[in-house]
């Protein structure tokens, strides 16, 4: 079994390797800008580290709720936390439609990691565009999360659904798969569960997790 050490070391070779592109499109970004006079050469290079900049803010936002402790919220985060941040990941693609479908004000700080984490597995599938539809709702005393990316051509690395399933051994686990392990544990404390099915056209990814002992309804 990966050791919480082990674990927390592959979630910030993920992050880090995530945040090269954008960071080094920022320095690239301010070297050009440092050469070029032509006014409008200039303003091009201004436009692009804002795109960039807007971007690595957004994915470390992405990654303080995804993978953090969530500071600075309560035991609940108001459900616009996490629709904004899929909002901003989608909008610089074109190619992209998101869809949001949650009724709950507010989701609990597991609810959120595993909808977020969800929805990330999502967006990379959609290889050629497509649509993400995130769900989620309260009910029967649990939250039901839904994810479903649909486009073109839906792709799914093997590795990161057996790491979803538990069926993934510990010397398997790369930053690559270690988030889909991190939910796997997340769900199985929490007393719930998580699966997926995945076609060419559709990857479909679904959660239950139980509320808290003396959570009010």
């Amino acid at each position: 079994m990966t050791s919480s050490t082990d674990l927390a070391a592959l979630l910030c070779s993920r992050l880090c390797h995530d945040m090269l592109s954008p960071v080094g499109a920022l320095n690239n970004g301010l070297e050009l800008l440092a050469d070029e006079s032509d006014p409008a050469m200039r303003q091009r290079c201004l436009e692009l580290l804002e795109q960039s900049a807007r971007t690595s803010a957004s994915k470390l936002k992405f990654f303080r709720l995804a993978y953090g402790a969530a500071g600075g919220f309560g035991e609940a985060v108001p459900s616009e936390e996490p629709r904004d941040l899929l909002e901003a990941l989608t909008a610089e693609n074109e190619r992209l439609t998101f869809d949001w479908a949650v009724s709950e004000a507010t989701l609990t700080k597991p609810a959120v990691k595993v909808l977020l984490n969800l929805a990330a597995m999502g967006l990379e599938s959609l290889v050629r565009g497509g649509t993400l539809a995130v769900g989620a709702e309260r009910q029967d005393g649990a939250t039901e999360i839904a994810i479903r990316a649909s486009g073109p051509k839906v792709a799914f690395d093997d590795t990161i659904g057996q790491a979803l399933s538990g069926k993934l051994d510990a010397g398997q686990i790369t930053g690559r798969t270690a988030p889909a392990h991190m939910i796997k544990l997340l769900c199985d404390e929490q007393g719930g569960g998580v699966q997926y099915a995945h076609t060419p056209e559709a990857l479909v990814l679904g959660a239950v997790l139980p509320d808290a002992e003396g959570m009010i309804g």
